[in-house]
């Protein structure tokens, strides 16, 4: 089976799985997307969507946001952890928001990576769930699972992953595949011990082997997740 044909099967098995290929990270306007993306860096997103209420409800619209004591934005995240640098750099986001795009989150790849604190990651996630384009949000979760499944070459580099997926995937199922694979990661392809016995991707996974069962050995090219 070629990539692009076991790709095009993978994403139809996870459709199958995972219906509702939702982000996991709970936001009501566009630009609180790009803060709680922005705190989950070395955080989870169970963790994130418990201080991202308070926060939002301190400082309620962009303006506040880009008005905010630094120092203030620093206590409510503070169990993020990097809790400098992302209050840093989320107070200085939405100033450049305000400042030179009309407080509209940028629908394109350069001007969203011109943000303060904005990478590929990122910018992949914000226009993929805000503007629905097609984008390959490469974390952890996805990096791992794309090598187990022979879909790239198990590089670790996230922008070598992205550039290998967007080969194979059909643009516009690229976005909601990597919902998907981060959803499947946490469930059934765990970075520790992957429940292999009883994984519905069987079939398509290049390190699966009846023998490995639910056994830890299986993982070949694991990663932190």
């Amino acid at each position: 089976m070629r990539k692009k044909e076991r790709a095009e099967a993978v994403v139809a098995a996870l459709k199958q799985q995972y219906p509702d290929a939702l982000c996991a990270l709970q936001y009501k306007k566009d630009y609180e997307l790009m803060i709680a993306v922005r705190l989950t860096a070395q955080c989870t997103d169970a963790r994130v969507n418990l201080v991202t209420p308070a926060l939002f409800a301190e400082f309620p619209t962009l303006e506040s946001f880009a008005n905010a004591d630094v120092s203030r934005v620093e206590e409510l995240v503070h169990s993020c952890g990097f809790y400098k640098h992302k209050a840093l750099d989320i107070v200085a986001a939405c100033k450049a928001l305000i400042d030179r795009f009309n407080g509209s989150v940028p629908d394109n790849m350069d001007d969203l990576l011109s943000l303060p604190g904005v990478g590929r990651k990122t910018a992949n996630l914000l226009l993929g769930d805000i503007y629905g384009k097609p984008a390959v949000v490469c974390d952890t979760h996805c990096i791992r699972i794309s090598g187990k499944l022979g879909l790239t070459d198990g590089t670790k580099d996230p922008v070598k992953c992205e550039t290998q997926l967007r080969k194979i995937l059909p643009p516009e199922e690229s976005s909601d595949f990597c919902h998907r694979i981060v959803l499947f990661g946490r469930d059934t392809c765990t970075a520790r011990s992957p429940k292999c016995g009883d994984c519905p991707l069987q079939s398509l996974c290049k390190s699966y082997t009846p023998s490995s069962k639910n056994s830890p050995t299986v993982e070949k090219t694991s990663a932190a997740s």
